[in-house]
């Protein structure tokens, strides 16, 4: 089993992020190098997560190897004995040899570090460029960047003539490193706290929640409302987007060196407007330049950015507004059969899309009732307190991991006692579950954030190569101090238990931080203390309070502004609730009208083909006999047509006198 843990999880995280990335992002219609980039960085940030684990029962090992081969007097201080232990070291069983973990740590780290730096931010501004061709993307990349390039470029410039200059430093190139490395930590240490304060209250409070079932309708009533607005914005800006691409395309003509530009822009509108757009085209008129005034290129790149905004906003709140439908109606109808006898689930409304067989043989309406009406609400309760726990034991950790005499760190606790009896399984679930737990409490919160419309990320595959790159970058920033944070909780970071043991193979790569002793003896061990105060104010909603003061409309149970937007969703959703229906109710009266009466129409179709057939090969056979009897069979056919005409048509027995040939008066209609 010697790597084969290893290459599992290889292959099982790069699947994990592919499916991630599939649900938030667009394979179809986004940029490759924009899928690839963002995948990496994603897999990246997740393969350090679930291989640290590995790393710390192998570091464990070759401490307890080291114990046991080694004396006192052999290691000459370098290394000390945590134990004489009388027994054999046991080899894990995810065992990982020597040499693999330091090259593929350093190999993961620096390309990260690569991604989130340099390439992440220069294809973010490559992607949101307007530019026609390859040339004038990178050139408009590169001149967004310069500012951002230019001031680390500075700083790092600034910091080298400093060191140069006074002689009390003597560093080396591994320190330069090292400090380089802190730095980069230290920034994303500043924005970890920050992320993990609020999930570790908002985690178990969303679950908590989930299980009330008034709460998520009324929520969802408060969500139909805000998406409405964001929803006419869009199309209203749509509108006034496509209002200037028709100006502009009329404007220029076909012979206009600018014409390619135009088209390029046009295929970046949707089909109707595009169409709309075609048939008010003259392609006929020649383009004058001494006459008329053209837009520059500038200008029609900046138009081009503005089309790809515009339509990806209006694709994506279209496709939010039918979830966000679905989900309504999903929670009303679960309202409704919370009260049923029959203890089966009835649904309003059909689903949409195909549901697997195998799915619906074990999904039953019942079991579909006892899960949502009775199981679900108290399996939320449960996991809620759960997850509570441990937020609870994170936050108790994080303000006590530097004591080591005694050591007041759970996790550190629980490591240790695992250590004394080599139990690699039980120390690969506890760091597993501890560095998970942390990742989610992280992570979910940069999947929930919203920078008004520039970082969003979208289920559905509604994710713009924007926001998908940030996110990469996100990770990229906050998975080393994550990672960092997990081992001082754990005691295995030589920083933090101040012991002169083996360090693991993620620790050896970053240096040691006593070259920055402020940093080392300062920063990283009492800045996470703030994750506290950050708690409380999740806790109390005091950033929801201050958004919603400053105009930015925020789920409050008690503001007028929440009951006000609760009854207008209630409404709209209603609204929809009612053209659904209709459009359903006509759906099932074509269907019943086609299943009756649908035999009659196809006997009459057939007869009507038979009698044209019939009349057909009549005429062909008279073709060739005199006049006098084609007129005659003319007017045969003309009396079959005038009965096939009365069979059609019923006649009117309220009349005074029925005709036998309908030719002679009106009367018998």
């Amino acid at each position: 089993m010697s790597g084969a843990a290893l290459g599992l999880e290889i292959v099982f995280v790069f699947f994990l992020a592919l499916f991630l990335l599939h649900r938030y992002g667009d394979f179809k219609k986004q940029h490759r190098l924009v899928i690839i980039a963002t995948l990496l960085a994603w897999y990246l940030c997740f393969l350090i997560v679930f291989i640290l684990p590995l790393d710390v029962s192998t570091t464990i090992y070759n401490r307890c190897k080291l114990a046991v081969n080694s004396s006192p007097a052999e290691s000459n201080g370098s290394y000390v004995t945590l134990a004489p232990s009388k027994q054999k070291c046991f080899k894990p069983w995810s065992y990982i040899p020597d040499g693999i973990m330091p090259i593929f740590w350093r190999v993961v780290y620096w390309t990260s570090q690569f991604l989130t730096w340099i390439l992440l931010p220069f294809m973010q501004s490559y992607a949101r460029s307007g530019g026609f061709s390859i040339t004038g993307k990178i050139k408009t990349a590169l001149i967004e960047n310069a500012i951002y390039y230019g001031t680390y470029l500075l700083i790092f410039g600034a910091f080298l003539i400093y060191v140069a200059v006074n002689p009390n430093f003597n560093l080396q190139w591994n320190q330069l490193q090292t400090i380089g490395i802190a730095a980069a930590n230290t920034w994303g240490l500043f924005l970890l706290v920050l992320l993990l304060g609020y999930g570790l209250v908002e985690i178990p409070r969303s679950h908590w929640n989930g299980a009330k079932r008034g709460y998520l309708l009324m929520k969802t009533y408060f969500k139909a409302a805000k998406l409405m607005t964001e929803k006419a914005d869009a199309e209203e800006n749509l509108e006034d987007i496509m209002e200037e691409v028709r100006k502009v395309s009329e404007s220029i003509k076909y012979n206009h060196p600018l014409r390619k530009c135009v088209d390029t822009i046009l295929k970046k509108c949707p089909t109707e407007y595009q169409e709309r757009m075609g048939r008010n085209m003259d392609d006929y008129e020649d383009f004058d330049e001494r006459q008329n005034s053209y837009p520059s290129e500038k200008s029609l790149a900046k138009l081009h950015k503005q089309v790809i905004y515009s339509v990806q906003r209006h694709r994506r709140t279209q496709v939010q507004w039918q979830i966000l439908l679905e989900q309504a109606f999903y929670l009303e109808d679960v309202a409704k059969n919370e009260s049923s006898a029959t203890r089966q689930f009835v649904h309003t409304f059909h689903s949409q899309e195909p549901e697997n067989k195998i799915i619906q043989y074990f999904y039953t309406p019942t079991v579909e009732w006892y899960w949502e009406c009775l199981l679900r609400p108290w399996f939320y309760r449960v996991l809620a307190v759960v997850l509570a726990t441990f937020s609870v034991i994170v936050v108790w950790s994080e303000c006590t991991f530097f004591s080591t005499k005694p050591v007041l760190s759970l996790f550190a606790v629980f490591i240790q006692l695992a250590e004394k009896t080599y139990n690699y399984i039980y120390i690969e679930m506890a760091c597993f579950l501890t560095i998970f737990f942390l990742s989610i409490c992280v992570y979910s919160t940069v999947f929930r954030i919203r920078v008004f419309n520039y970082y969003y990320l979208a289920s559905h595959h509604q994710t713009d190569a924007y926001s998908l790159l940030f996110s990469g970058m996100l990770f990229c920033r906050l998975t080393p101090p994550l990672c960092l944070n997990f081992l001082g909780l754990t005691h295995m970071d030589a920083t933090i238990s101040h012991k002169k043991t083996q360090p693991t193979a993620y620790t050896s790569i970053m240096g040691s931080m006593r070259v920055l002793s402020f940093i080392a003896d300062g920063f990283y061990i009492y800045y996470p203390m703030l994750v506290v105060i950050l708690c409380i104010a999740t806790y109390f909603s005091l950033g929801t309070r201050c958004l919603n003061l400053l105009g930015f409309q925020q789920f409050m149970g008690d503001s007028e502004m929440t009951s006000d937007l609760i009854d207008e969703g209630k409404e709209l959703i209603r609204r929809e609730k009612r053209k659904r229906q209709r459009q359903e109710e006509g759906e099932n009266r074509r269907r019943e009208w086609k299943e009756r009466y649908g035999n009659r129409d196809d006997s009459t179709r057939s007869r009507a083909v038979h009698t044209d057939q019939k009349e057909s090969s009549f005429s062909e056979t008279s073709a060739n006999r005199p006049l006098s009897k084609y007129t005659r069979s003319n007017g045969r056919t003309e009396r079959d047509r005038i009965e096939l005409l009365q069979d059609a048509e019923p006649l009117d027995f309220n009349a005074d006198s029925v005709n036998d040939d309908p030719l002679e008066s009106d009367s018998g209609r």
